[in-house]
């Protein structure tokens, strides 16, 4: 097996065990197409855990890591059995460098606590961590608009409000708070009371639902923008974030005493569901 098969291989392995809900609509793409996504989540996982996990974070470390990346990028990729995979993936699809920059900057905040004063300030967090993601996608997965690149930014920042929601309790206990200084002050709630304070909590929860529904409506014509071969894994990954918010608000907006998830089994009825109607989608 050559160094590129074996990176490649290694990338799947990774995105098998750690993806979860990307996974599932990774299966649906062409085998090159999946590859790629396999590689680039690969590098993905290891920027977020150099922010999150605390065996691994740290400055120096995303330093290196961020030093690593440019040199992939230079057609040098270093010892991580990613960077193969990587640099190939990139080159392959032509997908610009400045995205997997941004991306570090994004994780990189996240090395300290958390705050945002408004909206606006929330989503240049989320297009740095998200919407780069969604745009990364979408190179792989082909496209002939223009608009593509403007409704996979939106659908990026969908996808990590919804990340947000369910995480509320989480980034709590690490001393991040995602939802904007404006939003609080808006349903009367502060940093110390927004976990107990619930009929508030459970009112700006509904709001920022709401917000975060609109935004996967209006990335909605993104499914008809990509290469047909690829419509049904993007549906199938909207739709498993979808469901996500759908279920943050059956349960009443209980994100503080448990971690709402979607079970294997509806997202692999979506996949399903998603490679039956594989000609419709839209």
């Amino acid at each position: 097996m050559t160094p590129l098969a074996q990176s490649y291989e290694y990338c799947r392995r990774v995105a098998r065990a750690r993806a979860r809900n990307f996974y599932y609509s990774f299966l649906l793409l062409p085998k090159p197409r999946r590859d790629a996504m396999c590689a680039i989540y690969a590098f993905m996982r290891t920027c977020d855990d150099l922010s999150d996990d605390p065996a691994l974070a740290g400055r120096e470390p995303l330093a290196e890591w961020r030093s690593e990346l440019e040199r992939a990028l230079a057609g040098e990729p270093g010892t991580h059995p990613c960077w193969p995979a990587f640099a190939d993936t990139v080159r392959r699809y032509s997908i610009p460098h400045e995205y997997f920059r941004d991306m570090l900057d994004g994780v990189s905040g996240d090395l300290d606590a958390r705050e945002f004063a408004t909206f606006a300030d929330l989503r240049q967090y989320c297009y740095r961590v998200a919407s780069v993601v969604g745009l990364v996608t979408v190179h792989i997965f082909g496209f002939d608009s223009p608009r593509a690149l403007e409704l996979a930014e939106t659908c990026g920042v969908a996808f990590q409000l919804t990340n947000i929601l369910r995480d509320v309790k989480e980034d709590a206990g690490r001393g991040r708070l995602y939802l904007p200084r404006e939003d609080l002050e808006r349903f009367g709630l502060t940093r110390e009371t927004l976990c107990s304070a619930l009929p508030q909590f459970r009112a700006l929860m509904q709001f920022e639902v709401a917000r975060t529904r609109k935004l996967y409506e209006q990335s909605r014509p993104l499914i008809g923008m990509v290469s047909p071969a690829t419509r049904p894994a993007l549906w199938a990954l909207i739709e498993i974030y979808r469901r996500l918010l759908d279920r943050i608000e059956r349960s009443n907006y209980d994100v503080l005493t448990r971690r709402v998830r979607l079970p294997a089994w509806e997202k692999a009825w979506i996949v399903v569901r998603a490679s039956l109607s594989a000609g419709g989608m839209r």
